[in-house]
């Protein structure tokens, strides 16, 4: 196996539940959708719809897009600041504007799904079954936490989403610490 695709995850049942165990064990990934997520709820029920309509899209055109343009750029710095990003938002529980939100979440995804694309295997013929499983990942757990999240009343819990998202802002600026040590 060449050594570009070193870090996708083999779990014998095929691409689509290697997609899936992808987002699972690559932590920029998983603490952006749950991030998003987060922040999705946090708009209202109209956020979650729209991060539901636009990330998996999002995420699946730019990791066709990788899997075309088969080069490997270093976007660690720039995914690990956005985390960073969403995590401060959440913990700041910041009312975003619908289009202002709507961007952000695309370019998340166009980003992330970039990356993802050009560590994924392409089959001839199309985009793999690897990419799709990712996508299907996202999807649910984006939809998961924000529909609890937007139904969330109590304000106990209001402040523990809170929580969450300053926990993700600190795991970003280490890891922002961690690449500018490098």
């Amino acid at each position: 196996m060449p050594v570009l695709f070193a870090h996708l995850m083999q779990t014998g049942f095929g691409g689509f539940y290697d997609g899936i165990a992808h987002l699972f064990i690559t932590p920029t990934d998983l603490l952006l959708v749950v991030g998003l997520g987060l922040l999705a709820g946090q708009q209202g029920p109209a956020g979650g719809r729209r991060l539901l309509a636009l990330l998996p899209s999002t995420w699946w055109m730019g990791g066709a897009m990788g899997q075309i343009l088969a080069f490997d750029w270093s976007l660690a710095w720039l995914s690990t600041m956005l985390v960073t990003l969403v995590g401060v938002l959440v913990a700041t529980a910041l009312r975003l504007p619908s289009m202002v939100f709507a961007v952000g979440v695309s370019l998340s995804g166009l980003l992330f799904g970039l990356v993802n694309g050009f560590t994924m295997p392409s089959e001839t013929g199309g985009v793999s079954l690897d990419l799709f499983g990712v996508v299907a990942a996202i999807a649910v757990v984006a939809v998961l936490i924000s529909a609890q999240v937007a139904a969330t009343r109590r304000s106990e819990l209001q402040i523990a989403v809170r929580v969450v998202g300053s926990w993700i802002a600190a795991a970003g600026l280490l890891a922002l610490g961690l690449l500018a040590r490098v």
